[in-house]
């Protein structure tokens, strides 16, 4: 059973497999009603047409030997006025000799089959028909008795068996037969509502704890995400709610975590537009006074430059965020060739590099002679590649190394992605820290979203991949590095590979 729109109705359902059953074993009954019926009905009437059959066979019996005749062993008037008395069903006897000659009764009555055996005064039952009416026949097989002795027959030797039948029609039997069924079927047409009714009630009661989880969580607000109380509620759905109550659980975490992340992000917006907004209100004030001279006013627009600069920065890291968090768009994935990305974004790189003094390099196998192949999105891996350079850039001093590396399983399991400098590295009691949005290490004075490395852990975790931090170079107390140089911070990727084909003349040699 289906409600409207396709939903299937649980109360419906349970209904339709309690009926079903119902339905279909009441007809069942009924036919073996009927035939236990025909059994109980048959009895009496059997133990009575076998009394008749009996007491024809001893008189039959006990009787001399008469001359020859067609009619040397008929009943006396009196016994034939009892088998006749029956106003309800008609009776038949009839008595046959061993080679089937009537010797008495009706020619109608047909005789036992061929193949059935012959012994003496064994009583049997068969039905049979006569003209049109089926009748139940009872017969025996008697001998003529020696010296009378009524109830011992004992046959003298070489005496023939006779066979004597008495048959009678059903009519009292299928009365009776009906009478049973009556008395039977008729209370089942008032049970079987009166079952359905109770069915009915029962799962009504039965499911009243449903309607009223059903009220309890319809009754909610939108923002009501406390868990359902598990004690009022049945067993067989006290799963169902505890799966629910995680998942409220997981989706109120997941909208605190937006929450926090966009009041993190507003507030990180907010300073590069006041700061840009400053800027463009004391331009158009001194110019306003007139006193605005061109280097004040370029000044001012460098500072709008690089406010609106800060600001789009901010603007991508966060799109690039959202794209890290997609599931869907991320589940797309085609074979990437790790080292092309890797050195693309090196070469994006080198004019930033340059300004800033900074020696960025590549180390790995080229792009057509990369032995493994990973699945992912290649957009994504790119942009975790930019980020981890762009955060080498952000705190690496001038001087120092920037070196991003691609290095492969020769057992072809993992494709490693390693983006190391030589800047200040990150302590041990950060490196968790780091990877949460908008977190900076104290005692910087770099201007960054501190977006960059909570994105590069989302996309690693997109791919299955491992995201460790460790130093570039151990640190050593009391040791001060040149300039540009320091312990440094080294980001290493492991991302599941496979291997690919070589290239033909590679092969070759």
């Amino acid at each position: 059973m289906a409600a409207d729109g396709g939903h299937r109705s649980l109360f419906g359902e349970i209904l339709d497999w309690m009926l079903a059953p119902l339905l279909v074993i009441w007809p069942i009954s009924v036919a073996l009603t009927w035939l236990v019926a025909q059994g109980i009905a048959s009895k009496p009437y059997d133990r009575e047409l076998g009394e008749m059959a009996r007491s024809l066979g001893l008189q039959v019996a006990s009787e001399p030997r008469p001359s020859q005749g067609k009619d040397r062993y008929a009943l006396s008037p009196e016994a034939a006025a009892l088998l006749r008395a029956d106003e309800s069903d008609t009776v038949y006897y009839q008595v046959l000799s061993a080679q089937g000659q009537l010797l008495s009764g009706d020619q109608a009555l047909p005789g036992p089959a061929l193949d059935d055996s012959i012994t003496p005064w064994e009583l049997r039952f068969r039905d049979d028909e006569v003209g049109h009416d089926t009748v139940r026949v009872a017969y025996l097989w008697v001998t003529p008795e020696i010296g009378g002795v009524k109830g011992a027959p004992v046959a003298p030797t070489g005496a023939a068996p006779l066979l004597v039948q008495v048959a009678e029609t059903l009519g009292k039997r299928s009365r009776l037969t009906n009478e049973i069924i009556k008395g039977v079927i008729l209370p089942q047409f008032v049970i079987l509502p009166l079952a359905v009714l109770l069915v009915w009630l029962a799962l009504a009661r039965g499911i009243a704890p449903l309607n009223e989880l059903q009220r309890r969580i319809r009754s909610r607000d939108s923002s009501d995400l406390s868990p359902i109380d598990e004690r009022r509620i049945p067993d067989e759905v006290a799963p169902l709610v505890h799966a629910i109550n995680d998942l409220l659980l997981r989706l109120d975490q997941s909208i605190r975590s937006q929450k926090h992340f966009l009041a993190d992000a507003a507030h990180q917006l907010k300073t590069p537009l006041a700061g840009l907004r400053t800027q463009a209100e004391l331009a158009q004030r001194e110019i306003d006074e007139g006193r605005g001279s061109p280097a004040e006013l370029k000044r001012s627009l460098q500072q709008i430059s690089l406010s609106s600069q800060r600001a789009a920065h901010m603007v991508n890291q966060l799109l690039a965020m959202a794209r890290a968090e997609d599931q869907e768009h991320a589940s797309r994935r085609v074979e990437v060739n790790l080292p092309e990305l890797a050195m693309e974004t090196v070469r994006d790189f080198v004019p930033r590099a340059l300004d800033k003094r900074l020696d960025l390099g590549y180390e790995g196998p080229d792009a057509e002679h990369a032995g493994l192949r990973l699945y992912g999105h290649p957009i994504l891996i790119r942009e975790l590649i930019r980020n981890l350079v762009d955060n080498a850039l952000l705190y690496t001093p001038p001087g120092g190394t920037i070196t991003v590396r691609v290095v492969e399983d020769p057992f072809g399991q993992v494709c490693v992605l390693q983006v190391e400098d030589s800047g200040p590295g990150i302590a041990e009691s950060e490196r968790d820290k780091v990877f949460q949005p908008f977190y900076r290490a104290l005692g910087t004075q770099v201007d960054g979203s501190g977006l960059g490395l909570a994105i590069v852990r989302e996309i690693a975790q997109q791919h299955d991949a491992e995201l460790t931090l460790d130093d570039a170079r151990p640190r050593r107390p009391g040791f001060i590095e040149p300039e540009g140089v320091g312990p440094g911070a080294c980001f290493t990727i492991r991302f599941h590979a496979q291997a690919t084909a070589r290239r033909d003349g590679e092969n070759a040699s």
